[in-house]
C-alpha cells in the first residue's frame, strides 16, 4: 500500500480534518476513526498507540512531510479521519 497514496486520497475524497485543535475537538465529539500523527507532533499524548479509544497511526515523515502528503502549502502535524471516502487507509490500523 502507498500511505502517501491513502492519505492524500482521504484528505480528497473523504472527511478529515487538520492540525491538534481541530482533531482533538473531533475525537471528543466522538468522529474520528483514526489519527494519522507525523513523527514531530508536539503532542506528547499521541506518541502511543491510542488516544481516547481512537487508533493512532505514526506516520514516519515530519510534519512538513505530511502537509505536503495532504497536498496542502503548510505543515500539519495530524490529521484525524472520520471518513476515509475512496482510499484504503483505515487498513492500517487492522
Amino acid at each position: 500500500m502507498d500511505i502517501n497514496r491513502e492519505i492524500r486520497l482521504a484528505v480528497n475524497t473523504g472527511e478529515t480534518s487538520l492540525g491538534i485543535k481541530e482533531g482533538i475537538k473531533n475525537i471528543e465529539d466522538g468522529q474520528v476513526k483514526m489519527l494519522i500523527v507525523a513523527k514531530n507532533c508536539p503532542e506528547q499524548k499521541f506518541k502511543g498507540d491510542e488516544y481516547k479509544g481512537v487508533p493512532i497511526y505514526q506516520f514516519k515523515g515530519n510534519n512538513h512531510d505530511l502537509g505536503s502528503t495532504a497536498g496542502k502549502p503548510f505543515t500539519v502535524s495530524t490529521i484525524a479521519v472520520m471518513d476515509p471516502g475512496e482510499s484504503d487507509i483505515l487498513s492500517l490500523i487492522e
